[in-house]
């Protein structure tokens, strides 16, 4: 039509000399009639054009292909007892002779019940173990293990440990399994990625994500006196059901155990156990059943010098509050109010720096302690026990 018709006469004008500047001015003009006349795409018509598929991957989604399949579930059913039962034989509560005898009649009889729990786990073996919680599978009858690829099968506890929170589940079948990458958790800065996995409510395979908030956080701090670990802190979420999973980093290597949620004031804050404390815990149950702990029986506190203005000073060094009678502490000569500032020529800041120490050291080797007493350095070789040992 009209746009065709104009074109074809420019461009017949070109074949007749003309002047440089018409010339250019013949070209521009073509190029105007091209966009001109070219058919619109509609905007209905763009909006059915499909969208080219991305193909970038966040590092989370990364990660969890390394390691998510190796996430589970962990279901447990327990028998609760009501204090009454097991008074008397099964089912003669039921026998009208004997309430009639004793004069039991309309005497309710006490029922027990099946109590049901869940938390998560991951497969660390290709064996077929799993590392969990202890509080998960604590005084459970049943478990059952359920995978990511839809299978559920039945597990048996290894061992467990309360001091560490931390138990080792078998799986009762033939794999093969996924497992999870073991990372290390020594190399842990504050303010790396930090991935929560899990089962939260009941929800598979729910995934959070945050930062490792705080490394070290003695449990203490939390309130809790009848644990024996050091925590990592996130603010990744952790919630009823995560207990037992992993935390993951950037690279998706398990480089903690999910194990509590702050409720309350300052609600928010998940913890996790280092997974290079819980990789030495497993191995103990699994190679004795049940894991060591050296102790050498003090209790400790931070070492506070008050100054005029009434504020605090933390000074370095852990301070002997109390000694166990009979202990490793007391028969090594270490005495009240003594001052731990060195354990194996390495410096003592906090209790939980004395702690740590013990913890790393063989029960079968010395501590060499070094304390200050009464302005005077003194050195001291104590050798722990196993605190299992000790309460027996």
């Amino acid at each position: 039509m009209h746009g065709l018709d104009a074109k074809g006469i420019l461009i017949e004008s070109l074949r007749i000399p003309q002047q440089k500047y018409f010339k250019i001015f013949v070209l521009v003009f073509l190029i105007f009639l091209n966009f001109r006349f070219e058919t619109p795409l509609h905007s209905n018509e763009a909006l059915l054009e499909t969208p080219q598929k991305s193909t970038k991957q966040s590092f989370v989604s990364k990660a969890l292909n390394i390691s998510g399949d190796a996430v589970v579930t962990i279901e447990t059913e327990r028998k609760v007892l009501s204090s009454s039962e097991g008074m008397f034989p099964p089912g003669i509560l039921n026998d009208p002779y004997f309430e009639r005898f004793f004069g039991l009649r309309g005497l309710r009889v006490p029922r027990s019940r099946i109590e049901k729990g869940q938390g998560s786990g991951v497969i660390f073996s290709e064996e077929g173990l799993v590392l969990t919680n202890a509080h998960v599978v604590e005084k459970t009858d049943q478990l059952i293990v359920g995978l990511s690829d839809g299978r559920r099968v039945l597990g048996s506890v290894v061992g467990e440990d309360s001091l560490t929170d931390l138990a080792v589940i078998k799986l009762k079948s033939k794999g093969p399994w996924p497992t999870a990458k073991l990372g290390d958790s020594n190399n842990l800065k504050v303010g790396d990625w930090a991935i929560a996995v899990g089962n939260p409510f009941g929800l598979e395979n729910t995934v959070t994500l945050g930062i490792i908030s705080n490394l070290n956080r003695d449990v203490a701090q939390l309130g809790i006196s009848d644990k024996r670990i050091d925590l990592i802190q996130t603010d990744a979420a952790i919630n009823p059901g995560n207990s037992g999973g992993p935390l993951l980093n950037s690279d998706g290597e398990v480089i903690g155990i999910n194990t509590l949620v702050r409720s309350g004031p300052g609600a928010g804050l998940g913890f996790a156990i280092p997974i290079n404390r819980a990789r030495k815990i497993a191995k103990d149950l699994i190679t004795n059943g049940r894991a060591k702990h050296p102790m050498i029986g003090v209790t400790l506190a931070s070492n506070i010098k008050q100054k005029n203005n009434f504020l605090s000073q933390t000074e370095n060094g852990a301070i002997i509050k109390y000694l166990m009678p009979n202990g490793p502490a007391e028969k090594g000569g270490l005495k009240v109010n003594d001052l731990i500032i060195a354990i194996n020529n390495e410096k003592i800041f906090t209790p939980s720096d004395v702690v740590q120490k013990i913890n790393k050291n063989n029960i079968q080797s010395n501590l060499k302690i070094k304390i200050l007493r009464e302005n005077i350095e003194l050195l001291k070789i104590i050798k722990p026990i196993d605190i299992y040992d000790l309460q027996l």
